[in-house]
């Protein structure tokens, strides 16, 4: 095994994962206070944006999918692999977001955007550095732009 384990917890936001509209959504992201102190924060907040790494906690191994499907089971888009989109049914079950840091108090970072319920297991944090944004264009099918069309409108 890897020996990964959760640095934290998020705290607020959603109870329920609904698909869209996480731009509206508001949470903490609470850091254990048996392995870290504020120390691990120092600086955070000197950044706009925190990529979180978490894991779907609440989907079932059973559900888990390693081969392709409709995203959001929508018959007008195509089976696409798993590791060709972004769904929560993955085989490691992990996920990981881009989100607005709204600032950084002691163990905890209260984040705007992050696409993770109340109770999720938090396993990493990493500042947003431009120079990691991807370089060139960026190419995505049709579909995929249809299902992002609400995921982050407030």
């Amino acid at each position: 095994m890897l020996g990964v384990e959760p640095i934290g917890y998020v705290v607020g936001g959603r109870a329920e994962p609904v698909d869209d509209d996480w731009d509206a959504v508001t949470a903490t992201i609470r850091l254990d206070a048996t392995r870290f102190d504020a120390d691990a924060l120092r600086c955070l907040d000197a950044f706009s944006h925190v990529e979180v790494l978490y894991h779907f906690h609440q989907v079932s191994p059973d559900a888990v999918q390693s081969g392709a499907r409709r995203p959001r089971d929508n018959p007008a888009w195509p089976e696409v692999g798993i590791f060709a989109q972004r769904g929560k049914v993955r085989p490691n079950r992990l996920g990981v977001s881009v989100c607005a840091i709204e600032g950084v108090e002691g163990l905890e970072v209260a984040v705007r955007g992050l696409d993770a319920i109340d109770g999720t297991p938090v396993v990493d944090l990493k500042p947003v550095m431009r120079e990691f944004l991807p370089r060139g264009d960026v190419r995505q099918p049709p579909w995929s732009s249809e299902l992002m069309a609400g995921y982050w409108r407030s």
